[in-house]
């Protein structure tokens, strides 16, 4: 039996302390250990994208993060896009076009996107699809995932103008 370490972390900027054990991988502790299921597990290899978070503002698949490697970092899952009830843009964005039908990779999708929108506030269709490229869907096709994210840009600057 390994020897479990404790964590220190920020998680949803939320201060979050767990222990886990040096093997788990950041996606196994935000679910199984923190109870935080919305980031999904898909192909466990990092080649999917269903379980993008963001850790200190990059996107990770935490899948090949180990949970250990989160000590003092800040995460943001898919939990901490929306603020209360009140959805963010790219969370409405994602309903309002039709863009998800499975909702498996969504979570994935959304925070790539924040991700995106926080550096970028008006990227180009191909900057959207090249930044979304390490995220896979196996029921939408992509066209109304583009559209969902070019909507959030826009309703995101139209708030800041």
């Amino acid at each position: 039996m390994h020897r479990k370490v404790p964590v220190q972390t920020t998680i949803n900027g939320e201060p979050v302390e767990f222990l886990c054990e040096p093997r788990q991988s950041l996606l196994e502790c935000l679910r199984d250990v923190i109870g935080l299921t919305g980031t999904k597990e898909g192909c466990n290899d990092g080649n999917c994208g269903a379980c993008t978070v963001l850790m200190d503002g990059r996107i990770v698949n935490s899948c090949l993060v180990l949970g250990v490697e989160a000590q003092g970092a800040q995460i943001t899952t898919v939990e901490g896009i929306a603020r209360g009830n009140q959805l963010h843009p790219v969370q409405q964005a994602f309903l309002q076009n039709a863009a998800l039908q499975c909702g498996f990779c969504t979570p994935g999708f959304i925070v790539a996107a924040k991700a995106l929108l926080d550096q970028e506030p008006a990227p180009s269709e191909e900057r959207i699809r090249l930044w979304l490229a390490n995220n896979l869907c196996r029921c939408t096709g992509y066209d109304k995932i583009v559209r969902a994210v070019e909507q959030a840009a826009q309703e995101l600057r139209e708030v800041k103008a």
